[in-house]
Parts: structure tokens; C-alpha cells; sequence
């Protein structure tokens, strides 16, 4: 199991910090997880499985719809 930092995940995934959250929000992307064991522990990262799993996500719905760009 691999976490993964928000530099990285932008880099994988080729969308801005606010991008990712608002998907986050609208539960459409990957919650992070909280690296800190503290309730004021503000790191936090992604696990390299679920950002995986969503770009593959993205690419079936692309065929599925039969389109070029989902």
C-alpha cells in the first residue's frame, strides 16, 4: 500500500488542488486519508490503488460512452 501526496496526485491525474477537492466533495474522486494521528494533523495523502483504480474508471466510462474524451 502506497500513499501518495497531492503534488503527485496532481501529476497523475492532471488536475489543480482546487479541482480535486471540489471532486472530493462531490464524491466523485478519492477522499484523502489523514497521515497525522492528532485531530490538528493537517497531512494527509492519497493511496496510490485508488487514484489507479480511478483514472481506470475514467478510461472504461470513456469506452462505454464511446467518445474520445469522458
Amino acid at each position: 500500500m502506497q500513499v501518495i501526496k497531492l503534488p503527485e496526485v496532481q501529476r497523475r491525474v492532471s488536475l489543480s488542488r482546487s479541482s480535486i477537492y471540489s471532486a472530493v466533495a462531490r464524491r466523485e474522486f478519492p477522499a484523502p486519508i489523514k497521515l497525522g494521528s492528532s485531530e490538528r494533523a493537517r497531512s494527509v495523502g492519497w493511496l496510490a490503488e485508488e487514484i489507479d483504480q480511478y483514472l481506470a474508471d475514467r478510461v472504461k466510462a470513456r469506452a462505454a460512452a464511446g467518445k474520445g474524451v469522458v
